[in-house]
């Protein structure tokens, strides 16, 4: 019999703190303690990260852009994404963990789980020594904040983590795990999204223990046949799915399903926006570029409706990806009532061109629509104008001052904030956007 703080089994669920944010503070010292949101620029961006100075005032990933601001306010810096260089850190950080634990399975660009060999029937404090030793290393190589959950399985494991947020660990024995199941939020389980969420509430399950407790025929009934067994034995607290390697996959997708039919144009534009939104945040886990945007829409008579767009080129750009997706949506006067909205993004690769005009680019995709089965249209080619020689957020180097990024442009000229991430708090400086000291950069060199 194991003693109640052992466990035959500890899975480690490793969450990067605010990893977008982070890594931008990071590597631009004036940045720290303040309020960072990264995302999209225009009106129509959202939030792929938040600071969790950010955090304190509301602000969250997959927001709308202006919504976050609002609620920062005057202080708030917005910063377009660096997928080159999370893609670089992630590396750094996984391939550090991969000397203490050889088997990793990564669920995005800045989580994974562990099942380290050596903490089979481990007690607590054992597990809790071995996972700050893991959180040491990632702040060696990179300087970067992870938080660390424990449990018996990896749903535990996962919840323990998002408890120990932020820069903590979290071991939960498997005689805690029990109390902390009856207490937390239904939500808090794998696979249960709002719609579920809604029909448990109206049959007065709210917490986790709750649905443990209900009846497996009631759960099915409420769930369904295929994710009702599974969601009933992970809220008993049985969770034996193995920590495995994953293979890289083909796409990354999101899906809403809607309580009440969408029947309006405006309606479904909003729902086309937020599912594009959390597809893009995903696909910035993944670490790759996307070149196909497949919108799914599934009608009230259960039929699907699929169509396709193929860019020119591979790119993590939001507001080219999402306007992608809106330039696919049918009306549903004409269509019919819509009570699902998919948004996949595939044509994965790890070459990645960003847009330089994305309002002219979004013109330049063939779009197919099919019924129940998307098929990818052949890519025009096109050449792409060249863009304006200064963006915000824009890494640069000046041959006298270094290294540094841009904090603001237009009317001639450009403001640049010389540091890096060895640097400390550097200087800004306003030049004339043509002094032919300044050169765009490499990102990567922020780190030195």
């Amino acid at each position: 019999m194991t003693r109640p703080s052992t466990s035959r089994r500890w899975v480690l669920h490793l969450d990067m703190d605010a990893f977008f944010a982070s890594v931008e503070q990071l590597t631009r010292p004036t940045l720290r303690g303040r309020p960072v949101l990264v995302g999209g620029l225009g009106g129509r961006g959202v939030v792929a990260g938040a600071s969790y100075e950010a955090r304190a005032y509301g602000a969250r990933s997959a927001m709308p852009m202006h919504q976050a601001r609002r609620m920062v306010g005057a202080g708030a810096v917005v910063l377009p994404p660096r997928g080159g260089l999370y893609s670089m850190l992630s590396k750094t950080v996984f391939d550090a963990l991969r000397t203490r634990m050889p088997v990793l399975e990564m669920i995005s660009m800045d989580e994974a789980f562990g099942e380290p060999p050596e903490l089979i029937g481990a007690d607590a404090e054992a597990v809790r020594v071995f996972a700050e030793e893991l959180r040491a290393l990632i702040r060696e190589r990179t300087g970067l904040v992870a938080s660390i959950g424990a449990g018996s399985g990896k749903q535990i494991a996962k919840i323990a983590s998002g408890l120990a947020k932020p820069d903590g660990v979290r071991v939960v024995t498997p005689d805690e795990q029990r109390a902390l199941f009856e207490a937390l939020p239904v939500r808090k389980l794998w696979g249960i999204g709002p719609v579920a969420d809604e029909k448990l509430r109206r049959l007065g399950i709210e917490t986790i223990g709750g649905l443990a407790a209900t009846s497996s025929t009631e759960v099915v009934s409420v769930l369904g046949a295929t994710l009702g067994p599974s969601l009933h034995r992970l809220a008993q607290g049985i969770d034996d799915r193995p920590v495995a390697e994953r293979a890289d996959a083909k796409q990354v997708s999101a899906e809403t399903t809607f309580a009440a039919d969408l029947v309006t144009m405006e309606q479904l534009r909003s729902a086309v926006e937020r599912t594009g939104a959390a597809a893009h945040a995903r696909l910035l886990g993944d670490g790759r570029a996307a070149r196909t945007v497949v919108l799914k829409l599934r009608k009230s008579d259960m039929s699907i409706v699929t169509r396709s767009a193929t860019l020119p080129y591979a790119t993590t750009d939001l507001q080219t990806l999402v306007a992608t997706a809106q330039r696919q949506v049918i009306d549903p006067l004409e269509l019919g009532p819509v009570r699902l909205v998919g948004v996949s993004l595939g044509g994965l690769t790890s070459v990645r061109q960003g847009s330089l005009f994305p309002d002219l680019d979004q013109g330049d995709v063939m779009l197919v629509t099919e019924v129940e089965r998307p098929e990818v249209a052949p890519a025009p080619v096109v050449a792409v104008a060249d863009a304006a020689r200064w963006r915000p957020g824009q890494d640069v180097a000046h041959r006298e001052f270094g290294h540094g990024w841009v904090q603001g442009c237009g009317h001639g000229v450009v403001t640049v904030r010389f540091e890096t991430r060895s640097t400390g708090p550097g200087l800004a400086r306003t030049f004339a956007e043509d002094d032919d000291g300044l050169a765009r950069a490499d990102p990567e060199a922020s780190l030195h």
